[in-house]
């Protein structure tokens, strides 16, 4: 469901890389003039984080209005403690969205990422329910990076000290070829993390014929674990609405049942601090996961998850509420689109994907651009997110990656950041080839 684009809008454009040395040296100082320009508007513009913008979270206001009493559907007082895995009435909603059942399903706190940390914590200190021995007293622990990914996963893997080796990301998922050579011979590669849906950045789509490869494929630890983090599922930009592949029924018909542990929120649906989280998984992997919780909790916030149990209404309450994300959103992809294949079109100075849902854009630049690029948007004003935050440690070994985020800011500052963007690249190419001619 993504698209790397290189396409012109001038069919007659010649490549940077085919031009005279008189001519790009002529292109370099029509490029440093138009960034001179740039600098001295004294840009503040920010592109860094896939934050909602102001006009989503207004979405749901009304939720500061909520709850309507405080016992959910089933008679519980969500005021009190108890229910560790979290109301029924929520769980049931999220498990028909996520393809799962109620019992295989807990609604938290506001943090998927926090539920992420908890499931490490507790496989380190006590091993999964089908581990030899907790994954702490293992010599060696592995995990399985896509590239270009989430930098929060690899921070989180990077605190625990677990070392990381990195497959490439496709349009149709993870390099599953790369995957499965992996994980055939080496026990000490417990996990991989997956965005399926919409991945960050890149916007691709795990297909349901990839995602049955990683259900089953042969694994040298007995306990391998795919970290399914679903954080996009519902974040469609286009009517071309992908669906999640179901990775718990195919792991359980496998034979893993306990291979996926699936994660998701409400963070980019609600509010981005005041939202729920979900983890789902095997029944055995969920009364496991609440077992450990109940050691330093007694409960969720159940009013939070009554508030928008009763703002959402049912699960088609959810998928109609992203219909107004989409109508604002969609229009901020558009014009990065545009610019992007306007300004850049052509040239043979980058490539960039065309999501048709999640919350980035990857461009990628020259071999050895993307941290100049980056450099020269911060002098004019423009921060992205730094080069290489896509890779383990923040090392992109081409650096030529840059993840742009086009939610936050409204449409008329997206328009002004990318056109700086486009500037900022244009310039560094021209650098580049003139270095390497």
């Amino acid at each position: 469901m993504t698209e790397q684009t290189a396409t012109s809008a001038t069919a007659t454009t010649t490549l940077l890389a085919e031009r005279s040395r008189a001519a790009l040296e002529a292109f370099a100082q029509e490029q440093q003039a138009a960034y001179d320009d740039l600098r001295a508007r004294g840009l503040s513009l920010d592109l860094t984080r896939g934050k909602p913008a102001a006009a989503q979270l207004d979405l749901s206001d009304e939720l500061l209005t909520l709850p309507r009493g405080s016992k959910d559907a089933h008679g519980v007082d969500t005021r009190n403690y108890g229910g560790l895995e979290g109301i029924r009435e929520l769980r049931e909603m999220f498990a028909e969205l996520l393809w799962v059942d109620p019992e295989e399903i807990v609604a938290g706190g506001n943090s998927s990422l926090v539920m992420m940390r908890e499931v490490l914590v507790d496989l380190w200190l006590h091993g999964a329910v089908d581990s030899e021995r907790p994954w702490g007293q293992e010599e060696k622990v592995t995990f399985i990076c896509p590239v270009p990914g989430y930098d929060r996963h690899f921070t989180l893997l990077s605190w625990f000290g677990i070392d990381m080796v990195t497959v490439p990301m496709n349009d149709d998922g993870p390099d599953v070829e790369a995957v499965a050579r992996l994980v055939a011979d080496d026990p000490s590669i417990k996990g991989m993390w997956l965005v399926p849906t919409y991945a960050n950045p890149t916007g691709a789509v795990t297909t349901q014929e990839v995602a049955a490869r990683l259900a089953a494929m042969p694994t040298a630890a007995p306990d391998f674990k795919i970290f399914w983090d679903n954080a996009y599922a519902f974040h469609h930009l286009t009517e071309n609405e992908a669906k999640s592949a179901d990775i718990l029924s195919l792991a359980a018909a496998a034979g893993h049942p306990h291979r996926p542990i699936m994660f998701a929120s409400t963070s980019k649906i609600t509010l981005a601090g005041a939202g729920v989280a979900f983890l789902a998984g095997s029944r055995d992997t969920v009364r496991w996961y609440v077992g450990h919780l109940g050691k330093g909790a007694i409960g969720p916030d159940k009013v939070n998850q009554l508030r928008h149990s009763q703002f959402f209404g049912s699960a088609q309450g959810v998928r109609d509420h992203m219909l107004k994300h989409r109508a604002i959103i969609a229009p901020k992809f558009a014009e990065v689109e545009r610019i992007l294949s306007e300004r850049l079109g052509g040239l043979g100075v980058a490539t960039w994907t065309t999501p048709t849902g999640g919350y980035f854009v990857s461009l990628d630049v020259l071999d050895g651009s993307a941290s100049r690029v980056v450099g020269l948007a911060k002098a004019a004003g423009i921060a992205l997110t730094p080069a290489g935050s896509s890779f383990p440690h923040g090392d992109d070994p081409r650096d030529r990656n840059i993840r742009l985020a086009p939610t936050f800011p409204p449409l008329e500052q997206v328009t002004e950041a990318m056109e700086a963007v486009a500037t900022c690249v244009l310039l560094a190419s021209a650098e580049r080839l003139l270095t390497t001619a």
